[in-house]
């Protein structure tokens, strides 16, 4: 009797309590974008460095904001200021520069008016303004980026800026992608009758890169258990995870299961209370993990985004929160059965509002390609009434 698929909670969590933590290695900073550190970074330097102007104008004494004072010095931006500003005194000053001792206010160029011979009338009104002061950004041996976060173009700024030329990061996890079945042609080759394209290989393979991590394409296999055993022999011995395409049903030809299991797989859980995905398989083999997916490449696609990208994300020590954007269903939602969660393809238009596409099942991959989320429907919800607020997963 085959057991009652889980439910997908329980699917995920023992997807994650099963993933392994990677070891940390040093890279360049140029070579460190969609990286995740793995230690904690701590500036070693205050931000900014020095109290600075933050506007072009004149640095001066607040007493002296209101009033014409004396022009006695000019500190460009790379130059540090060599005299001090007294009563009635001013230095014209650049954005950035650092502010001369003495000096308490920085006056906007445009709060002022030349005077002739070396003299300006200021018109600040005698608040302190227009100063970056040493430290408020950060402080010296202050946490500027915590274990865990994705390294993007933000975050290389921040190691830039305290002098982190080398983050340790997380390893990028080896990914295999299988995809099985006879029918199955290359994407640079024409099918003929009974034949399709493989694209889930190249979507899976995209999936995993978008991750950070390295992915290898082990290509087609057909349907044949001696075969695959081979290349799920192979890529267990040289992966983190290994993911499968096609085979983990219960047909005729549906040789997946069996294969992992005589070459030693711990199968974990095989079906999820999902739609597309239920024959969804997941297990390990020491530290390697595996995952069979459906052949379907929309159910591919889902139960990636769905499973394997946050246990990619929490093999490098990631954050996993799903990325959820709430919004508002624009057109009414209802389905014939609600016994699974569903995941559906939805649109943003114009306000704000997600509408579901028009979709025919898992294998209209055409469909989720002009999709901007997905839409978790829980188990027994069948209708979900226009206006309805709702939480759904960019892609």
């Amino acid at each position: 009797m085959t057991p009652a698929p889980l439910a997908f909670e329980e699917a995920e969590r023992i997807v994650l309590a099963a993933v392994p933590r990677l070891e940390a290695e040093e890279v360049d900073l140029d070579q460190s974008l969609g990286r995740v550190l793995a230690y904690d970074v701590r500036s070693d330097v205050d931000m900014p460095p020095f109290d600075k102007a933050a506007m072009d104008g004149f640095a001066c004494r607040l007493t002296d904001a209101e009033g014409e004072v004396e022009v006695v010095a000019e500190i460009p931006t790379g130059t540090w200021p060599g005299k001090r500003i007294a009563d009635g005194q001013c230095a014209r000053i650049m954005t950035g520069a650092p502010l001369p001792a003495g000096a308490e206010t920085v006056v906007m160029m445009e709060q002022s008016e030349a005077c002739g011979q070396g003299r300006v009338h200021l018109r600040g009104g005698g608040a302190a303004a227009n100063i970056c002061w040493r430290g408020e950004d950060v402080q010296i041996g202050q946490v500027v980026l915590g274990a865990g976060r994705a390294i993007g173009p933000a975050q290389i700024a921040v190691l830039a800026a305290v002098g982190c030329v080398r983050p340790k990061v997380a390893r990028r996890p080896r990914v295999s992608v299988i995809v099985t079945g006879s029918e199955l042609v290359e994407p640079y080759r024409r099918p003929g009758p009974a034949q399709i394209r493989n694209s889930n290989g190249q979507q899976l393979c995209a999936q995993v890169q978008r991750t950070g991590a390295c992915a290898h394409d082990y290509g087609i296999v057909p349907d044949h258990e001696q075969l695959i055993e081979e290349m799920a022999a192979r890529a267990l011995a040289d992966s983190d995870l290994v993911i499968f395409s096609g085979g983990v049903s219960v047909g005729a030809y549906d040789f997946v299961p069996q294969v992992l299991l005589r070459i030693g797989v711990e199968v974990l859980f095989h079906g999820v209370n999902m739609q597309p995905g239920k024959p969804t398989l997941f297990g390990r083999r020491g530290q390697t993990l595996c995952c069979g997916l459906p052949g379907n490449p929309v159910a591919t696609l889902v139960v990636f985004e769905l499973l394997l990208r946050p246990l990619l994300l929490r093999m490098m020590g990631a954050a996993i929160e799903p990325r959820l954007v709430p919004a508002v269903l624009a057109t009414d939602f209802a389905r014939k059965k609600s016994e699974r969660q569903a995941t559906v393809p939805v649109r943003f238009d114009a306000h704000g509002a997600v509408a579901p596409i028009e979709y025919h099942g898992a294998a209209h991959i055409s469909a989720i390609s002009q999709a901007d989320a997905l839409l978790v429907v829980p188990a027994g919800t069948k209708d979900l009434a226009a206006g309805s607020k709702v939480h759904v997963r960019p892609l």
